[in-house]
């Protein structure tokens, strides 16, 4: 089974982190935003990292900026990507990226990468035996499609990846329908059976058993404790319609 975390929050800047300390040990310096020590406006309050969701344009700028400094990189350097819940893995293998996608995968030190969600799985991903390290944005459809699968790729050996799995909602908060819960039906230790034909779904199992699948041992695996759950702390889009997003950011240390 993967490995539990409880994230515990961390001041940089105007903001509080949450450092995925375990990945230190690899020159990985990592953490998760919060909804805090940001300048957006209600409902975005006050961290929204996202262009797409309604928020003014130079709130953003300014959220990514205060992020970006808390990395150690220029705002330039924060790399970000549109995202569809797809399974298009992106190769940074330069300062600027195009196109659009759910994975990003580098080995420069001179960027930080970053993936958005709201209730969806942020998922770093680092090769213990070289400098390649990646985020990935996991929500169902991603999951279903398989973009873990497009992110392990582009590492030589799956046993040497670790991964982590950042806050996301938790099963309990899950519900989904029969049209959801087909897609997952080889992973039966992820569904729950609710009312009526409806269904809880446990992203983390669905991660863990797509992991190990794909060749990751177990003790390479991490999760966070935390969940979106209720958008209090991290922002929730099931709690809240419109809100913002969080991200997990990951730079190598050079």
């Amino acid at each position: 089974m993967p490995v539990e975390v409880t994230l515990s929050p961390e001041v940089r800047g105007h903001l509080s982190v949450h450092p995925i300390a375990e990945m230190h040990q690899f020159n990985i310096d990592a953490f998760i935003t919060d909804r805090f020590g940001g300048v957006s406006l209600w409902p975005f309050d006050s961290l929204n990292l996202a262009g797409h969701v309604g928020d003014q344009d130079e709130h953003v700028k300014e959220n990514r900026r205060r992020v970006a400094e808390a990395i150690g990189v220029e705002p330039d350097r924060l790399i970000t990507i549109p995202q569809v819940h797809g399974n298009v893995v992106v190769e940074v293998d330069s300062t600027s990226v195009e196109g659009e996608g759910d994975g990003l995968v580098s080995a420069r030190s001179d960027v930080a990468l970053a993936m958005l969600v709201a209730d969806c799985a942020p998922i770093l991903l680092v090769d213990a035996s070289s400098s390649r390290f990646g985020v990935v944005h996991a929500g169902w459809r991603g999951l279903a499609g398989g973009v873990l699968a497009s992110a392990i790729v582009h590492f030589p050996n799956p046993r040497e990846v670790h991964a982590f799995v950042g806050p996301c909602i938790s099963r309990e908060g899950y519900q989904i329908g029969p049209e959801v819960a087909a897609h997952f039906s080889s992973t039966p230790e992820a569904l729950y059976v609710d009312a009526g034909d409806r269904s809880r779904l446990d992203l983390r199992q669905v991660i863990a058993r797509q992991l190990r699948d794909l060749g990751l041992i177990d003790e390479h695996v991490g999760q966070s404790r935390q969940n979106t759950d209720g958008g209090e702390v991290f922002f929730s889009d099931r709690a809240q319609r419109p809100c913002g997003r969080f991200a997990l950011v990951a730079k190598r240390s050079s």
